[in-house]
């Protein structure tokens, strides 16, 4: 099972995104839920370097953590919103479509 913790400040910006553990749907190189996530963590990764110039990841075997710095402009805290909530839409469909292998945590620290 694929866990995501999306982590969300007490206005609802998104300050962090966790993907944890494999789906476990087809082997390894086969895994199209796997693949799925994948895709959309790095795509919301790569946006935030290539749109934003935030480059706050890390990556293990079956673990990927995504951060925004705390001392963004209120400029681009907009522009980070938009890209993250889109990444967090893309992450509730995979688990509506695969709920036996993805599992989405939206939570407010």
């Amino acid at each position: 099972m694929i866990t995501v913790n999306i982590v969300r400040d007490k206005s609802g910006f998104i300050w962090q995104y966790i993907v944890d553990g494999h789906a476990g749907y087809d082997e390894a190189g086969k895994d199209i839920i796997c693949a799925a996530v994948t895709a959309v963590a790095y795509t919301g990764i790569n946006a935030l370097m290539e749109l934003a110039g935030i480059k706050s990841y890390g990556l293990e075997n079956g673990y990927m953590i995504c951060s925004v710095p705390t001392d963004i402009s209120p400029e681009l805290k907009e522009k980070v919103s938009i890209i993250l909530e889109t990444v967090a839409v893309g992450f509730k469909q995979l688990e509506l479509s695969y709920g036996d292998y993805v599992t989405v945590l939206d939570e407010e620290v």
